[in-house]
């Protein structure tokens, strides 16, 4: 087993009494871990690229075909994403994630055993925080009666699903086998779900069962169409990959929408992570949706390049995907998914009453930041202010304040400026962001009385 330990020099940048709009843009405050790099770096196209022709063979994934069949169908991909699994290493707890769903709407035309497949990499400091790294499995291929509509019935057609969404699955599957070969602090979490094309089944029973066991989820990150870099029209990115992110500005999806970013192209140099403000595409769902819908952090990490002639279809094959891409868009999955299980956990903003600790400290025109941490990690280095104007999409200064819990920058006005703070620790992995935002607003109500009456 691999243990690593090594240090980091930390810069503690002071300011004196400034008001945002002189505030400069500083240079991240993160580091390169070498260990990190080591996992980013070990990801395979090679591994990848066998992943989606293996899914590709079993020429349907559909959530309603045959689960008997030893070769063909959601059964044979269902046990051979079990065995994977299994064989990546002995730590990994793999399970079925199984629900007997009824028949309902247009998609499920009849009952269904449904089998998520779960591998648990528990982790070690603080195994009650999870993050989720996820993909469907389930493929579709669309056919259309006489009358054009959609015939819902035909479930054992020809449908290999290999960038929708073999390509996330791939995606989830390599990421367990080099991520298990480490120990991180906090648990991973990889799972391929079913009936996402039926409806985000298999994630939304999932999501809600987590909530109901109050399970502790920092993170989701959703694959979902991952293996596409020329779109139907032409147009090429393949350096270029979209994280969707719910509303609003200071989400918690949107602070992991953030820290995709920061880490990604940290790590991976060669792509650009960019962020799409809206909670996925225009119309269109994933399987992070029934995490946003229980209250989680999830994004999705989706190609700006859809063929939407290949999409649902019998010709999304191998020979019309990317395993290149595929395996870049991997490599930031594994960068963000390593440092967050690594990472201290997120301070705490607000007070038990839910009301944010910000206020104008004793001068009235400072902003006095105040933070929670009831247990800190014996490897905590500190916390980092981070700031930011209110239009700006993301953090422009980050100020190291070291092991406090709270922090003055005097002349800084808290009413043109969002702040948020995040752990570190002492070999450099950062948490999220806590971001300070406003309370919500109460409707007033006031009573009113006829002045010709009598007042008691």
């Amino acid at each position: 087993m691999r243990r690593f330990s090594y240090a980091v020099v930390i810069c503690l940048l002071v300011i004196g009494p400034m008001r945002f709009s002189s505030l400069a843009m500083a240079e991240p405050y993160g580091r390169v871990n070498p260990i990190v790099q080591q996992i980013v770096a070990a990801i395979s196209e090679e591994r990848i690229a066998e992943n989606l022709k293996k899914l590709e063979s079993f020429q349907t994934r559909h959530t309603l075909s045959d689960p008997t069949h030893p070769t063909r169908g959601i059964g044979a991909a269902r046990t051979w994403i079990f065995e994977q699994f299994r064989s990546y290493s002995p730590r990994l707890q793999v399970s079925f994630d199984t629900y007997f769903v009824r028949k309902q709407g247009q998609r499920l035309v009849r009952d269904v055993e449904l089998r998520n497949v779960v591998a648990v990499l528990p982790g070690t400091r603080q195994p009650e925080r999870r993050i989720l790294i996820c993909a469907h499995y389930d493929s579709l291929a669309i056919v259309r009666g006489p009358d054009g509509q959609v015939d819902w019935t035909q479930t054992d057609v020809f449908a290999p699903g290999v960038t929708d969404n073999g390509s996330g699955t791939a995606a989830v599957l390599e990421l367990a086998r080099v991520l298990s070969q480490y120990e991180f602090e906090k648990t991973l979490v990889f799972v391929a779900f079913a009936g996402e094309e039926q409806g985000l089944v298999g994630s939304t029973l999932y999501a809600q069962k987590a909530r109901r066991e109050g399970q502790i989820i920092e993170a989701v990150l959703n694959n979902d169409i991952i293996g596409s870099d020329i779109a139907g029209d032409g147009a090429s990115a393949n350096r270029v990959v979209w994280v969707f992110s719910e509303d609003p500005a200071d989400s918690s999806s949107r602070q992991l929408a953030r820290y995709v970013k920061r880490i990604g192209e940290l790590y991976v140099p060669a792509m650009r992570v960019e962020m799409i403000f809206r909670h996925d595409r225009f119309g269109r769902g994933g399987d992070h949706t029934p995490f946003n819908h229980e209250g989680y952090a999830a994004v999705r990490l989706t190609t700006p390049n859809e063929n939407f002639a290949h999409q649902h279809s019998a010709t999304d094959t191998f020979a019309n995907a990317s395993p290149a891409y595929t395996t870049l868009v991997t490599r930031i999955n594994a960068a963000v998914a390593a440092t967050l299980a690594l990472a201290p956990k997120p301070p705490v903003v607000t007070t038990e009453r839910g009301l944010p600790l910000l206020g104008r400290g004793r001068s009235g025109y400072a902003a006095h930041l105040r933070w929670r941490n009831e247990d800190p990690e014996p490897d905590l280095a500190g916390y980092v202010i981070v700031m930011r104007a209110t239009t700006a999409p993301d953090w422009e200064r980050e100020i190291f304040v070291g092991s406090v819990n709270e922090y003055v920058l005097e002349g800084v006005s808290i009413d043109a400026v969002t702040f948020g703070v995040k752990a570190v620790d002492k070999d450099g992995n950062e948490s999220l962001v806590s971001a300070y935002v406003n309370p919500p607003r109460l409707r007033a109500t006031f009573e009113l009385y006829d002045p010709g009456e009598r007042r008691q």
